[in-house]
């Protein structure tokens, strides 16, 4: 008899009751050091006195009145994001799902008026951008796709660091490129800056869209507000979520003027994004992120936790072949499977997340302690040791 939850969900035998900070406290009363954060959601870690806050005022106001009237918690949030990024205006989703249907929706509208309508959008192996239509088809993977035929046409996938095929890829049928600037799902891939330089300019010289996919790697997961803020380029569309609404359900569409142009009343909608209890927490962690000293303390614990993770590389040569990532979006390559040390993990009471390509990905909380740190390197390296024991 199928369960009164849809069965899609292969769920580890563990529940939780509340958390605080990097920690979470399950229903037996064990606590778990959370170095998976939802899978890079909750940037400022659990229970965040700023964010309780500023849902709990919120809430007590105003929950939802749609997207019939002007939302002026919206308005603020979006002057954040504008204020702090490349965009020139941006509309508010519900999750990273619903960012890549409009990213992709945006794209083909940019080019639908002109004398070359263009639809194909170049995409690559190894990359997630959800689980819509639009988002599998734009992976295109047989373990996303598989049985959920015909798939939305018009996707063209390349394989990771493939120069030739780009170069001979794009051409006056392409109206975009999506690329996630550190691939999550796929094992924390990070494209180095110099292709990223590269496909920008690439962009530029055919006159193509570049669409970021920030969903996992953006809100200071990398030590910058987005990762594409490292090799200093911009996109014309990105796609955003998971970080910031540090837990709460947001997303965005972040885009240039030109690019979002051809977006008039009616050309798309949603009657959950951005409504006021959303918007009240993306604000609050905008706030908190853009201060000036928050991700100059990211980029210092992100050093201290790379150097502590490659001395458990060494240690344990026969578990781990390297680190890979950067900034708090790191991974540990394994020689076991790394399901295995995800289950190990569990043992010593540490949450971590796996990955495509036999990756542990650790994305702990942007606010973690330095005593959180030591914490997770000690729960690391015993399930290392319990799996040679």
């Amino acid at each position: 008899m199928i369960p009164s939850i849809l069965p899609t969900y292969n769920r580890a035998p563990m529940a939780f009751t509340h958390g605080d900070g990097a920690w979470l406290t399950a229903q037996d009363g064990a606590r778990y050091l959370d170095f998976g954060a939802g899978i890079a959601v909750n940037a400022l870690g659990h229970a965040h006195p700023a964010l309780v806050a500023a849902l709990t005022e919120q809430a007590s106001k105003l929950w939802h009145v749609s997207n019939l009237y002007q939302v002026p918690q919206q308005q603020r949030l979006a002057d954040l994001l504008v204020d702090h990024t490349f965009a020139d205006t941006v509309f508010f989703t519900n999750s990273g799902t619903e960012s890549c249907e409009l990213a992709v929706k945006m794209a083909r509208k940019y080019w639908s008026g002109r004398d070359t309508p263009r639809t194909q959008i170049v995409a690559f192996e190894g990359s997630f951008h959800g689980r819509s239509s639009a988002g599998i088809a734009a992976a295109g993977s047989e373990k996303m796709t598989k049985g959920f035929g015909p798939l939305l046409p018009g996707f063209t996938h390349l394989r990771w660091g493939d120069h030739d095929a780009l170069h001979a890829t794009l051409d006056d049928s392409v109206a975009a490129v999506l690329v996630e600037p550190v691939q999550g799902e796929g094992g924390i891939r990070p494209m180095p800056d110099h292709c990223l330089r590269g496909l920008r300019d690439l962009c530029d010289r055919h006159g193509i869209l570049l669409i970021l996919d920030e969903v996992q790697c953006g809100m200071g997961r990398t030590g910058k507000l987005f990762a594409h803020e490292w090799p200093g380029i911009t996109p014309d569309i990105m796609m955003v979520a998971k970080g910031i609404g540090g837990g709460f359900p947001l997303g965005a569409v972040l885009a240039t003027e030109d690019a979002a142009a051809a977006m008039i009343a009616g050309s798309h909608g949603s009657t959950y994004g951005g409504n006021p209890l959303a918007c009240a927490v993306g604000t609050k962690v905008m706030e908190v992120m853009t201060a000036p000293d928050f991700l100059p303390e990211v980029n210092r614990k992100a050093a201290r936790l790379r150097q502590g993770l490659e001395s458990l590389v060494a240690d344990h040569p026969d578990i781990f072949d390297h680190v890979r990532g950067t900034g708090l979006m790191l991974g540990l390559k394994c020689r076991i499977p790394a399901a295995d040390f995800v289950q190990a993990g569990y043992a010593q009471h540490l949450l971590t997340v796996p990955a495509a390509d036999n990756v542990v990905r650790l994305l702990p909380p942007l606010t973690l302690t330095d005593d959180d740190m030591d914490a997770g390197l000690e729960r690391l390296d015993a399930a290392a040791a319990s799996r040679v024991a």
